[in-house]
């Protein structure tokens, strides 16, 4: 059924004139670089396409040129362009692609996802876990549709498979990966372009926030969870954004001893975005669709509306429920 669905996308992508290729809201590298990814491959074969993201793109990817293709919700007269196709990258379920969810019983929607949670929304869905990162399937997709790839090809692929890997650190980062990489690499794509963009890039303003959020750090179940959160007042007294905690759930879960680590943060008021890591065994995804969200037993994530400091409490319990039912 895997094989038979990634063949019938390539098939439909190769039959369409017009694509609109949608990212998922509150996108990071693996979105972004599945999403122009796909673009460009579609564009070097003369289709006319439009990638779009209902969300403000992170300003530490804007190094990337490309990044300056994608539309936003409000620039799109989707009508207008009448898309053939509409090829979702890296989203779960149809809420994740904001605004433009409202179209997609209109045409003809693809999904290509590595999330175990995706709900096969689409009327053709290509969903493989397996894969660490969505750019690996759109690579995929690409050479299927024999797209002659540069060194810009190659570096944007590549961005996606750095980043959802957490640079090949994540139990993810299998054979496959590390095959594609190199791949990726012998086109020129540099992994260390990619590694300074989003590791050596911060203002000092982000290492004063790191230390907020790290004063408010607390662990419970014998060491196994740490958690800590930013409020609202936490991201306007130190001059920050919520992009500038991107990268602090991993920060969490480096702490020796720690299974599971969670963040939340709350850039807009009353609606507060949680973050779920784990190192070994303990699968976060259960406690994200417990709330609403999804993602990967090691990475999960949801967003929930109320205060932030009764969605810790609620949130820091359900997980530690399900510790203990999956502890080993």
């Amino acid at each position: 059924m895997v094989a038979n669905n990634f063949l019938n996308i390539v098939a439909n992508l190769k039959q369409a004139n017009k694509v609109l290729v949608l990212g998922h809201i509150m996108p990071d590298g693996d979105d972004i670089s599945s999403v122009l990814s796909l673009t460009l491959g579609l564009k070097k074969l003369g289709k006319e396409v439009i990638p779009a993201i209902d969300w403000k793109i992170p300003s530490y990817l804007s190094e990337i040129d490309e990044v300056s293709l994608i539309k936003s919700f409000e620039e799109i007269d989707i009508k207008n362009f009448a898309p053939d196709i509409i090829a979702i990258v890296d989203a779960s379920s149809p809420d994740r692609v904001g605004r433009f969810s409202q179209y997609l019983n209109d045409y003809n929607v693809l999904v290509i996802d590595h999330h175990a949670t995706n709900t096969l929304f689409g009327n053709i869905n290509w969903v493989d876990p397996t894969f660490g990162a969505t750019a690996q399937m759109i690579l995929r997709i690409n050479r299927e549709l024999e797209v002659e790839y540069d060194e810009r090809l190659a570096l944007i692929n590549l961005l996606g498979i750095e980043t959802d890997t957490g640079f090949f650190r994540y139990s993810n980062a299998d054979e496959r990966v590390f095959k594609d990489a190199a791949a990726l690499i012998s086109l020129g794509a540099k992994p260390d372009v990619i590694a300074r963009m989003i590791l050596e890039n911060k203002r000092l303003e982000q290492f004063k926030l790191l230390s907020r959020m790290i004063e408010k750090l607390k662990i419970e179940s014998e060491g196994l969870l740490a958690y800590s959160y930013l409020s609202k007042e936490d991201y306007e007294e130190l001059n920050c954004t919520d992009e500038d905690s991107g990268g602090f759930v991993s920060e969490i879960r480096s702490i020796k001893g720690v299974e599971v680590a969670i963040f939340f943060y709350e850039y807009t008021e009353g609606e507060v975005h949680i973050s779920f890591r784990s190192k070994e065994w303990f699968d976060v995804s259960k406690v994200a669709l417990l709330i609403g969200g999804g993602g990967h037993p090691r990475a999960a994530g949801a967003s929930v509306k109320g205060k932030i400091e009764d969605i810790v409490d609620e949130v820091v319990k359900l997980t530690i429920s399900e510790i203990k039912n999956q502890k080993p």
